[in-house]
């Protein structure tokens, strides 16, 4: 088999006599890929001069409690290696932890790790974890990027056993329209380990270290699509064995077996998924070697995700239900608690077991069924006494009208006042609806009543504009309008961002105080469709309500490019209400 890329799967290092992990000194742990208070794997392998000499310069010696630009207070060192320190730190500004990567102003890579993060930055794509800072101060060089608690590290997934079949099929496919997205856009990971993977509690993938971890390792490539697309590969075979792709352990996992070469997946083990095995060996063929002869190899995340896009979806395993255990009566109900039993004496009762009488035969039950057929009676008749009398109520009132229609006026006075007519309902606040609210902090700019602004989403890849069929979006998007309180509103004018979004309005029940989920909404005042720039939604009975929804659904497409993009510029909520426009 020819020789496969090491670039972004950490192998063994057999580039020189002295393994890198005694380069760096007394360091145990890589501090690109840590969180969770502990290291996630030790430094990376090189490969033929893929990965620079770490420079001579030492990483900062700092201390817990040091504050960088008067904002993120260092709490944990997780690791000091290879000239960079990686801390676990608080945002005294924004009360949340955050990861902070550090190293001497005057390190040979400091400028190429602050480059590779403000692009990775300007990709904004929420499958990646964040960069959210990238600065030189005060002869230091830091970058400062997400820091999910919440999330597990595809490492300890992996410790527990091999993936169930879907959830295989879900980290392939998330991860490789993430890379081929990245791709797009120039940059390439180079360090796709199992580490640098995270799940989420609501089970979507995220990538971490994009550009960033190769920066600070100093590892480049020739062939950046081909090197993240086999690490992708080395993931998707782990997934489905629970075994590493090549010679030498590592993340915990056991190698392959030595001199054998590339096993596919299920002559390593049983039950392996063939289509998602088959996969597996494509992403992982170099030079045209590959298990896989009826199928090309993949060479770039681009079609390593068409070829998972082609596949018969995987659907999740079905919950598998327990049938309670048989009921066993005891000693104690049988009446024997307590009674030792003499040898040889009989078991069984004696005395014959009356059998309960059937249900309501019983002197108590015939009296319930009695008091119960009364009590419906009664019920019924009062039902039909009240109907009957509003039905003549309403015909004397038909009758009494007719008689003084002559003495009303045409404006509508007398015993018939003109219905009130629809006006603008104040509106007190916005909020943005969904798992994971996108950019709530400009929800407001959907009712400031400034055309030249709006609440955008954003950019969404794949999957018809159903953004990016995450399972973080999977009841969709849109803006909550909070009237301040309860209302009759009769319809909503709205300015959407462009032509093409797929959306419903819906309002909240009278009750409903902090309204969350799509089931929170259950008046439905427009049914879903496509609509233009302007959207306009009546209804013929006024509905009451204090929270009024946009429900997006689908995004139309971005008209500067790839993918899916919406938004909202203004929303005007009719009604009849005595809340006058400000």
């Amino acid at each position: 088999m020819a020789e496969r890329s090491t670039a972004a799967v950490d192998v063994a290092d057999n580039s020189g006599n002295e393994p890198l992990t005694a380069q760096a000194a007394q360091a145990t742990s890589d501090g690109v890929d840590t969180q969770n208070g502990r290291a996630a794997d030790g430094p990376m392998p090189d490969k033929d001069g893929e990965r620079t000499n770490a420079a001579p310069a030492a990483a900062p010696e700092l201390h817990s409690g040091h504050k960088l630009a008067r904002r993120y207070r260092l709490e944990e060192c997780v690791t000091r290696v290879d000239g960079f320190s990686s801390w676990r730190a608080m945002d005294e500004k924004l009360r949340r932890a955050v990861g902070v990567h550090l190293m001497p102003a005057d390190h040979a890579r400091a400028r190429s790790v602050l480059a590779a993060a403000r692009s990775s930055a300007l990709l904004g794509d929420p499958r990646f974890v964040q960069v959210l800072d990238a600065v030189e101060e005060n002869d230091l060089v830091y970058v400062v990027h997400e820091w999910l608690p919440d999330a597990t590290e595809l490492t300890a997934l992996l410790a527990a056993g091999p993936l169930e079949a879907h959830e295989a099929y879900q980290l392939v496919s998330q991860v490789s329209q993430a890379m081929a997205a990245a791709h797009r856009e120039g940059l390439a990971h180079l360090r796709l380990t199992p580490s640098a993977i995270l799940r989420t509690s609501t089970g979507q993938y995220r990538i971490r270290g994009l550009a960033v971890n190769a920066a600070l390792r100093g590892i480049t490539s020739e062939t950046p699509q081909r090197a993240d697309t086999e690490a992708i590969g080395a993931l998707l075979y782990a997934a489905l064995t629970q075994r590493w792709p090549y010679e030498s352990d590592a993340y915990g996992l056991t190698g392959l077996p030595k001199g054998v070469g590339l096993i596919a997946p299920d002559q390593v083990r049983a039950g392996v998924h063939r289509g998602l095995g088959e996969l597996a060996m494509r992403a992982l063929a170099n030079d045209g070697a590959t298990a896989s002869r009826q199928e090309p190899a993949c060479t770039t995340p681009d079609e390593l995700a068409k070829a998972v896009a082609a596949m018969p979806r995987i659907r999740p395993p079905e919950p598998a239900f327990t049938a309670p255990p048989e009921y066993q009566h005891t000693t104690y109900q049988q009446g024997n608690y307590g009674r030792p039993t003499p040898p040889g004496a009989n078991t069984v009762q004696s005395r014959p077991v009356v059998p309960p009488p059937p249900p309501l035969q019983s002197r108590t039950g015939k009296v319930l069924k009695w008091g119960v057929a009364a009590l419906l009676i009664a019920a019924l008749g009062l039902g039909s006494w009240q109907l009957a009398d509003r039905l003549l109520g309403r015909g004397n009132q038909q009758g009494n009208s007719g008689t003084s229609n002559n003495n009303t006026t045409s404006g509508g006075t007398g015993d018939n006042p003109k219905p009130p007519e629809s006006a603008p309902l104040r509106i007190t606040g916005a909020s943005v609806f969904g798992k994971e609210p996108i950019k709530p902090e400009d929800a407001d700019k959907a009712i400031d009543k400034n055309p030249d602004t709006a609440w955008i989403t954003k950019i969404f890849y794949g999957y018809g504009g159903k953004f990016g069929n995450l399972d973080s979006y999977d009841d969709g998007s849109g803006i909550v309008v909070d009237l301040g309180s309860v209302q009759e509103v009769t319809g909503v004018n709205a300015e959407m961002l462009a032509a093409g979004h797929k959306v419903e309005v819906r309002a909240a029940s009278p009750e409903a105080s902090t309204p969350r989920g799509i089931s929170d909404f259950p008046q439905e005042l427009s049914k879903p469709g496509t609509a233009g720039k302007k959207l306009q939604a009546t209804t013929d009975t006024p509905v009451k309500t204090r929270f009024v929804l946009i429900h997006i659904t689908a995004l139309p497409a971005a008209g500067d490019g790839d993918g899916f993009r919406g938004g909202v510029k203004e929303i005007q909520i009719l009604g009849i209400g005595d809340q006058p426009t400000p």
